[in-house]
């Protein structure tokens, strides 16, 4: 039951060790209201200490809070000592280095610092990044130092209470995110720390390293080289938003060593702020989230408008519509991605270099390659995934993701494909066109390719499980009025495909509907894909589907 001695004698325990005041006065209050009978503070008490914040081949991520199943720095500190052990009994090396960044979420500089001295005690290298800078800068840094490990301190897009703990692998995993077996590996070494004994015994060293300048400088001149402003740059009128990140900073530097003109930025969203407090969710995908760069964009006349996302990995474009409300249209990721997934294959073509995307984004990306004579490669979602692409020269996902220069960065990195976007643009404008001629020119060059996305956030994650349960018992026979040829279930894994929770679904017309849970959110996501023989055929193909799908998720729940 709620507040039971167990969950009690947790949560005293976790009390006794925890060095943040904030934390402890919250856990100090919840105990003694528990203890005055109240129910509320029992369930929320019992929801902190009866599970454990899992770590996975995300990392950690969650809300703000005092509890095992909270981001705070007892279970940051549990985790950095468990990652420590692993690099010592993984890396050949004497002493073995980790390099740490952060953003500029809520206690994301604490978190960083308190890793940074734990795994200095541990006799580790420890590097911590000179300030507050992007995801994509620490997976940079990580190859670039030659580094054993790298930790970012982000929660990326997630809501403003939660944090976030993200892990790269240098040596053999060339800089990338963690995968299975590691993830299970760290996972089970952070259980034997918190099992030890409190954090407070755990050693600490106040000699780890500030990174020098030079990393950040190295990351900028690199991702400059990724498109050099062609003519058509000068005179571009465009719109930034950071979204209240910390993109502007290393983006603007990078615009001026490429030659790009500055944009109009949205000021009340530039600045690095914990508190997002123009968005509700900083998510350039959510409703909303772009209005104030919209805003500016109808006041500055502006051709273009491109944000990132809080700590930069990811990139949104939007363009002048007069069809749509505000007359600003937000493109989809899958229409950047096959954009910048035909630049990267015009420039490897005649080479055995491949395009790789995560296997719910556009199926167009394998009809580019195949176009340009290249390999092609689908893989689960993740750049984790994606970024292990044999000969992989580009990579993207639906979500907004793209990697566009993996000789550098082995992740999505929302900066360097800003600047490939730019120079598509400007491109485009030397010769009279837009960003909306190119996704034209993209249809009558490749095929009319149109997706959607449904997204059904639950309260109680129990709920996404029972669907998917319900979806395998009974294969559904059509959706809408379309016939479902095959389904592919990939929960054992399917061909050259790793395990996981993913249903794929083939339609008799070519369509094809991928349901799976999120990763990262309490979300149950279905990707609809079809091809049309021109874009309004797309257009009927892809709204039919899409009520289609949304009947059968109303028969399921």
């Amino acid at each position: 039951m709620p507040g039971d001695g167990s969950v009690l004698d947790r949560a005293r325990a976790w009390l006794a060790q925890d060095p943040d005041p904030d934390t402890r006065d919250e856990l100090t209050d919840l105990l003694e209201r528990t203890g005055n009978g109240d129910a509320a503070a029992s369930a929320d008490l019992d929801d902190r200490f009866s599970a454990r914040l899992a770590f996975g081949t995300a990392g950690l991520r969650g809300k703000l809070g005092a509890g095992s199943n909270r981001m705070n720095r007892v279970l940051v500190a549990q985790a950095a000592a468990g990652l420590a052990a692993y690099v010592r009994g993984r890396s050949d090396a004497e002493t073995p280095s980790v390099v740490i960044g952060y953003d500029g979420r809520r206690n994301s500089d604490v978190f960083a610092r308190d890793s940074a001295e734990i795994f200095a005690g541990a006799g580790l290298r420890a590097i911590l990044l000179p300030r507050l800078l992007p995801t994509p800068v620490l997976a940079f840094a990580v190859r670039h130092l030659g580094a054993d490990a790298g930790v970012m301190v982000t929660a990326s897009h997630n809501p403003p209470n939660d944090n976030g703990y993200k892990v790269y692998l240098g040596g053999p995993d060339d800089g990338s995110q963690i995968v299975a077996p590691a993830d299970a590996e760290i996972a089970a070494r952070i259980q034997e720390v918190a099992d030890s004994g409190t954090v407070g015994e755990l050693p600490r060293s106040l000699g780890f390293e500030i990174a020098p300048e030079s990393v950040v400088d190295a990351y900028v001149e690199a991702t400059a080289a990724v498109a050099p402003a062609p003519e058509g740059a000068a005179g571009l009128t465009w719109v930034y938003t950071a979204m209240h990140g910390v993109g502007w900073e290393t983006f603007a530097r990078i615009l001026d060593a490429a030659g790009y003109p500055h944009p109009t930025v949205v000021d009340a969203q530039i600045s690095p702020d914990g508190r997002f407090p123009t968005v509700s969710f900083p998510n350039p995908e959510e409703p909303g989230a772009m209005d104030l760069s919209f805003e500016t964009a109808r006041a500055a006349g502006a051709e273009l408008v491109i944000a990132n996302d809080p700590d930069a990995d990811r990139l949104a474009v939007a363009i002048p519509d007069d069809t749509s409300d505000g007359g600003w249209r937000r493109l989809t990721g899958n229409e950047v991605g096959l954009l910048l997934g035909a630049r990267a294959a015009r420039r490897a073509e005649g080479t055995h270099a491949s395009l790789a995307s995560s296997l719910v984004s556009s199926p167009g990306l394998q009809t580019v390659a195949e176009h340009h004579g290249l390999d092609f490669h689908a893989t689960l979602t993740g750049f984790k995934w994606i970024s292990r692409a044999p000969g992989m020269v580009y990579g993207f996902e639906e979500a907004l993701g793209y990697l566009v220069n993996p000789e550098t960065v082995r992740d999505k990195d929302g900066i360097s494909a800003a600047v490939a976007l730019l120079g598509l643009a400007a491109e485009a404008r030397g010769r009279g066109a837009g960003v909306g001629d190119l996704l034209r020119e993209f249809a009558e060059t490749y095929g009319f390719f149109d997706s959607d996305q449904i997204s059904v956030r639950v309260e109680d994650v129990s709920v996404i499980a029972r669907i998917m349960a319900a979806l395998r018992d009974r294969h559904p026979e059509r959706i809408g009025e379309v016939d479902v040829d095959r389904v592919d279930d990939l929960l054992d894994g399917f061909a050259d495909l790793p395990p996981g929770d993913v249903l794929r679904l083939w339609l008799s017309d070519g369509s094809r509907v991928i349901v799976r849970p999120s990763g990262t959110e309490p979300k149950l996501k279905l990707y609809l894909d079809v091809r049309g023989d021109s874009v309004d055929d797309a257009r009927a193909r892809i709204t039919a589907l899409a009520a289609g799908a949304r009947a059968l998720l109303a028969d399921l729940s």
